[in-house]
């Protein structure tokens, strides 16, 4: 398998050089050159597997010529045996044809657990096979930075740097990330918002100057092509276990940077049969502003009760484009340029493509409580914000009779105390067995300016030797 920059001016690479490159050099992000394809044939005999064992028969093609499969499979089956459900995501029916596909089962409680937990393995399996250390930088809006450490902390080969903005995600979800010890973690909160800590990495990546030696730098954010693909996973997994592919099935996704729901695009393309991908923003709408307007452009970002969603530079949605235009690659450096010098519109037959499978919704805090409170009135089950916004969206969507609708549940409630408080839910959210004392743990980072020389001469002289 062959990767392609969607900005056309990179090198072509292999899986295993993807996963230690993250962005590519000409500032585009990696692609499969071509995707592997599902029959309706092979897609029903799925139904057969387990989480593990789907994961390889979808992943296995991505890494083909990398990873052996029956390594893969050692490392699949590593990876999924640390969730603490034994189909490791379930599924729950809130009402007829209305499902939440529940993907906090992991060890930090949100979905980012199925690809960090595996993209550490990953490179624990390349490093020691090539002798070679490599620094992690990452940006967080909540959940990427614990899923990123628990999953890279076991790595002796990894120093891991993790930026999130300062006094902007729960008490939990920092606590998670600041919690972990070792030498080789380093947390940093930025005195900024996420979209600062995130123009940072990508700054970082775009000139790795300033790492001396023979270090590279590594991403960790859905930039990196390993995170896409591990997600891919569970949208054959909830399709197969609600009749595909003798019937569609439509998914909403509450996304920000559009990882996530591009996973279910990609799903869409290698055969699964898809009515709908719902895309459900808070009140950082920008993908909502492309869908029904057809412009992208920066706003104020807004601080809201889904902190993981406060994102107004979606990184991810170029590689959508990439698809929108043809897979021209010098029409998305075109694009991509004009888009730093301000708001850009997208030709009527890009919208008409992203249209045909791609709708969306703003769902604002009172909205979000609302249909906390009423699916909790209605069914006694709590969800987090981002996952409310997701069924409040997916409730709204005009489709066909008879189409199941799956929300991607992308926390556990008890990240985001503060929201099923403002809610006005009767019960309170207690965190599983494995986080009781998270709360007694001493917490270790450092608080910097939103200074990009700052974070990176911090990062230069915390290297292990």
């Amino acid at each position: 398998m062959k990767y392609i920059s969607t900005r056309g001016q990179a090198p072509s690479l292999d899986f295993e050089q993807v996963l230690l490159t993250g962005l590519a050099a000409d500032g585009g992000l990696y692609v499969p050159e071509s995707l592997p394809t599902f029959s309706s044939e092979e897609i029903a005999a799925m139904a057969e597997l387990d989480y593990p064992q789907l994961a390889l028969r979808i992943i296995e093609p991505f890494v083909a010529g990398s990873i052996p499969a029956d390594d893969l499979q050692a490392i699949l089956d590593e990876t999924y045996a640390e969730f603490r459900h034994d189909a490791v995501a379930p599924l729950v029916q809130l009402a007829n044809n209305q499902w939440v596909l529940e993907l906090f089962h992991g060890p930090t409680l949100a979905f980012k657990d199925f690809a960090l937990q595996l993209l550490g393995r990953l490179l624990d399996y390349v490093l020691e096979r090539k002798h070679q250390k490599v620094v992690i930088m990452g940006a967080t809006s909540g959940d990427t930075g614990s899923a990123a450490i628990e999953g890279c902390k076991r790595c002796k080969n990894i120093d891991i740097f993790i930026l999130h903005p300062h006094g902007r995600v729960s008490d939990v979800q920092r606590k998670q990330m600041t919690t972990v010890v070792g030498d080789n973690i380093h947390n940093l909160a930025v005195q900024g918002n996420f979209d600062d800590c995130q123009a940072m990495v990508k700054a970082s990546f775009n000139d790795r100057s300033f790492l001396a030696g023979d270090r590279s730098l590594v991403a960790v954010n859905s930039i990196n092509w390993a995170r896409i693909m591990a997600q891919i996973v569970y949208y054959f997994y909830a399709a197969v276990a609600l009749g595909a592919p003798a019937r569609k099935i439509a998914f909403s996704v509450p996304t920000g940077n559009f990882g996530d729901i591009f996973a279910g695009y990609l799903a869409s393309q290698m055969g699964l049969p898809v009515e709908r991908l719902i895309i459900a923003t808070n009140r950082n709408d920008v993908l909502h502003r492309v869908m029904t307007q057809g412009s992208y452009g920066r706003q104020p970002l807004e601080h809201s009760l889904s902190p993981s969603m406060d994102i107004t530079v979606s990184s991810n949605f170029e590689r959508l484009l990439f698809d929108l235009y043809d897979r021209d690659g010098s029409a998305i450096a075109g694009l991509m340029a004009d888009f730093e010098k301000g708001e850009i519109s997208f030709s009527e037959q890009a919208m008409g493509r992203a249209r045909a499978l791609f709708s969306s919704q703003c769902v604002d805090d009172a909205a979000t409580c609302a249909q906390m409170a009423e699916t909790w009135e209605r069914c006694e089950y709590m969800l987090d914000p981002h996952s409310a916004i997701g069924v409040k969206a997916a409730i709204d969507a005009e489709l066909p009779a008879g189409v199941p609708v799956v929300t991607l549940a992308t926390a556990h409630p008890a990240k985001f105390p503060a929201a099923v408080k403002e809610a006005g839910l009767d019960d309170e959210p207690f965190l599983p067995h494995h986080l009781r004392d998270l709360f007694d743990r001493p917490e270790r980072f450092e608080v910097l300016p939103n200074e990009l020389s700052a974070v990176q001469s911090f990062m230069v002289d915390n290297l292990n030797s």
